[in-house]
């Protein structure tokens, strides 16, 4: 190894970066994280239902370049597809032919500029299919390691190759970006490995650290320090065989009775710069297309609008740039997003107002020339909030979290308001869940951290684990719907249900209304074990 690239391969260790979905348990049925991505393709993303040349038994004629797998295929350069490992993945595959014809579906809008930029680098065109590996071309994935997007980069990774993450966007889901840090991050490893691409996957995988150490532990041992005889962890061991089996079965699918759905071999994306924030269902308007549509184009944008502080590029399918842009012209930037005037009411802070409008308390301080968080009763702020319900932006991470949390599952649903100093193993002890579990049902990863506040549902059995309010002195929170009676004050009924007056003001969105109205609905997260039988 060179100097350089002994520097490199030092400032990498000492930063701490490991592999992008450094060691992730895979389903299966090979299809990552796919509890974290339930969306449908719709037919207008869907590829053609016709079967590449290859896979129609024309054997001995040569494949329709006008096809894109033919392309892919006309760039193969990688070995190893006749080890044994390689074959353990191909005869599973071989026992699931349905599965490269999903992936097809989902890497119909994306795959097309991923070969362009991998043959532009002068990389094997295996590269371009690492993504099926990674995440089944699933641009929400988001693996139990914090891993996210179509090329899996956990968050560390993702910022040192550039990735922005904020509440408004997370690069590491944007098809453009993540693309670019991807293949710099492969370009990287392919060099300190000295040029050998089965290494460097597997440093994208565990972690050049661990792909190192396994070769200095090898020679030192006097043993082979190629891929296939290093001491990897269990998943890295299968990581570049699951690339080559999915590349062998792109190159002779009949073969191995594989039917693969036709890719046109032509631009299907496109990228227009709108240089201002602009609300994502205004831009879908403007390109003609559905709000679901322009999500799976751009999945890197997390709310209704692209970052107030950018990037505003929207990919959109090439058909519709220039009726995008022709109807983008007529629309000044001041009026790309909706902004509301809202009165400071007492008590109110930045926050509680960032809450109500689904939006930062940073853009709020921007919006307005705010240093600092003080905010004086009576003065107005100017708020940017989303011209459609939150129930049309289905895709947005808000909507998405709904989804799963919504989504019916055995056991008892339990409603829990994360206190100060929740942790999820102790959420598992106190319910009787597993980790994995709570993670999974709230779209989280173990790892995420969890906020004062923060709702999570749960499905437990029986009472919570079988913990009782004498042997546990945790809150058990369940939301409940209150109907105010006559008489009833905020007072009352927080001294009722054992809550503050200002929780219920935070819940019912109350800052500033003085009287309840009977037949009024609140909404309350009470502790189950504190409230007596007059309470219910």
């Amino acid at each position: 190894m060179t100097s350089s690239r002994a520097l490199f391969a030092v400032l990498l260790l000492a930063l701490g970066l490991t592999g992008c979905a450094q060691l992730q348990p895979q389903p299966d049925e090979r299809d990552p994280a796919t509890a974290f991505d339930p969306t449908p393709w719709p037919e207008n993303l869907q590829p053609p239902d016709s079967r590449s040349a290859a896979a129609d038994g024309e054997t001995g004629v040569e494949p329709d370049h006008d096809d894109l797998w033919a392309r892919i295929r006309a760039g193969f350069g990688m070995e190893g597809t006749d080890h044994e490992r390689t074959a353990a993945e191909l005869r599973y595959y071989s026992r699931h032919p349905l599965f490269l014809d999903r992936v097809a579906e989902r890497a119909t809008p994306y795959l097309h500029y991923i070969v362009e930029q991998v043959e532009e680098r002068g990389m094997p065109t295996e590269i371009a299919l690492l993504p099926v590996v990674e995440s089944a071309f699933q641009p929400f994935a988001y693996s139990h390691g914090q891993a996210s997007g179509i090329w899996q980069f956990i968050p560390g990774t993702g910022r040192h190759f550039g990735l922005k993450q904020t509440w408004w966007y997370d690069g590491r889901r944007d098809i453009i970006a993540s693309t670019e840090a991807a293949l710099d991050y492969l370009e990287r490893l392919h060099e300190m490995f000295d040029g050998d691409w089965q290494l460097a996957l597997a440093a994208y995988n565990a972690g050049e650290g661990t792909v190192m150490r396994a070769i200095r532990r090898n020679t030192n041992a006097g043993r082979p320090t190629d891929y296939w005889n290093l001491p990897l962890p269990r998943e890295t061991r299968h990581y570049v065989p699951r690339l080559l089996a999915v590349s062998e079965l792109v190159r002779n699918p009949d073969q191995y009775g594989i039917s693969i759905r036709s890719l046109p071999n032509e631009p299907y994306l496109d990228v227009v710069d709108v240089g201002s924030q602009i609300d994502l269902a205004l831009a879908a308007e403007l390109a003609g297309i559905s709000v679901d549509d322009l999500y799976r184009l751009n999945p890197g944008y997390n709310r209704w609008a692209t970052d107030p502080e950018g990037p505003h590029d929207i990919a959109l399918p090439v058909d519709n740039v220039d009726t995008f842009t022709e109807n983008l012209s007529e629309v000044p930037a001041g009026e790309r997003v909706r902004w509301a005037r809202h009165r400071v009411e007492p008590g109110q802070t930045l926050s509680h107002i960032a809450r109500r409008y689904n939006t930062t308390v940073s853009v709020l301080q921007e919006s307005n020339g705010i240093n600092g968080h003080v905010i004086r009763a009576g003065t107005h702020l100017i708020v940017p909030v989303s011209s459609q319900p939150s129930e049309e932006y289905s895709l947005s991470a808000a909507q998405r979290l709904a989804s799963a949390q919504g989504r019916s599952r055995n056991g008892n649903r339990i409603e829990h308001r994360v206190q100060r100093g929740d942790t999820f193993w102790d959420l598992s002890r106190q319910y009787g869940v597993r980790v994995r579990d709570i993670a999974r049902w709230n779209d989280m990863a173990p790892a995420d951290p969890l906020h004062p506040g923060q709702e999570l549902v749960l499905w437990v059995n029986g009472n919570a684990g079988g913990q009782t309010a004498e042997n546990d002195s945790r809150a058990v929170r369940q939301r409940i719907r209150y109907t105010v009676r006559q008489g009833d004050s905020l007072f009352g009924i927080a001294q009722r249900f054992s809550v503050t007056v200002d929780e219920l003001r935070d819940w019912n969105d109350l800052h500033g209304h003085r009287y309840l109205q009977p037949g009024q609905q609140l909404t309350l997260h009470v502790d189950v074990r504190a409230q007596s039988g007059s309470n219910r």
